[in-house]
């Protein structure tokens, strides 16, 4: 018995960290701005944190804005710039796996079928 209480830790105790969907953030927020009930009956029924619940709801209103944006958003721009990037870089692999292919093609036409063994 004595050597189970030992094995038990602190960090072993505590509870894990919950991870909310950003539905269910919404739909928290969302039923924080209604007002029919107060912060702490929902925070009592969700059983979250009224400090939790008070970050969400400002993380809500200083992103609501950002649905009525128009044009793409940062988030989406550099997704773009990504995609650009990597169809670059394939557009280069491409060059140079055909660059070598034909170097091979040649070399092979130039210095006989047996180079390769010449050149070790």
């Amino acid at each position: 018995m004595r050597q189970q209480i030992e094995n038990l830790s602190y960090t072993n105790m505590m509870k894990a960290r919950n991870n909310y969907t950003p539905e269910f953030k919404a739909k928290v927020v969302l039923e924080i701005l209604s007002e029919v009930e107060t912060v702490n009956q929902i925070a009592a029924k969700y059983e979250i944190s009224p400090v939790v619940l008070s970050r969400w709801k400002k993380e809500f209103l200083e992103r609501a804005a950002e649905v009525f944006k128009k044009g793409p958003s940062a988030a989406e721009k550099e997704l773009g710039q990504s995609k650009e990037h990597i169809a670059e870089l394939e557009r280069k692999v491409g060059q140079l796996t055909y660059e070598v292919d034909w170097l091979k093609k040649k070399s092979t036409q130039i210095l006989g079928p047996d180079w390769k063994k010449k050149m070790r």
